[in-house]
């Protein structure tokens, strides 16, 4: 079953530019993950420094097929708001948009490493393949011609 969708106010929500595949943004993501820039938020504490989780309940980063079946706007949620019925809490009072941002990038390189979110495609693709809005809506439907058949000119 797929995950529920975002809330209107997140749905809008994407990793900003330059942030998927940046070396600097993912430390920067791991040190936020693992407490290290901030003792009020650890990830690791929960989710593992792997992704392997180390408390009952908590989400297993490195099932990349699980892990795929969201959006970067629903991981964006996840984290702002926590998980209702679980004890993942809201960051939101803890992290700036910027830095949940890139805890995810770092998240993703457990069970999604080497992949991006395609807002355009609405799914994961390798690195540096996402298509633009533009690219997408300009591609053949499948199963439909691409050109017009050749019509048959009329007597002259």
């Amino acid at each position: 079953m797929p995950p529920p969708p975002p809330p209107p106010e997140y749905a809008d929500k994407h990793m900003p530019d330059g942030y998927w595949g940046n070396p600097d943004v993912l430390e920067e993501g791991k040190a936020i993950f693992t407490g290290a820039q901030n003792i009020d938020v650890n990830c690791a504490s929960c989710h593992g420094k792997d992704g392997k989780p180390v408390k009952a309940g908590a989400r297993d980063f490195r099932q990349g097929e699980h892990m795929a079946k969201f959006s970067d706007a629903q991981w964006f949620w996840r984290i702002s708001e926590g998980i209702k019925g679980t004890k993942m809490k809201a960051w939101k009072s803890k992290l700036s948009e910027e830095a949940i941002w890139k805890v995810i990038v770092f998240e993703a390189s457990f069970g999604l490493p080497g992949q991006e979110y395609s807002v355009a495609e609405k799914k994961w693709v390798p690195a540096g393949t996402a298509k633009s809005a533009e690219e997408v809506a300009s591609e053949p439907v499948k199963g439909e011609a691409t050109e017009e058949a050749p019509t048959e000119e009329a007597p002259k």
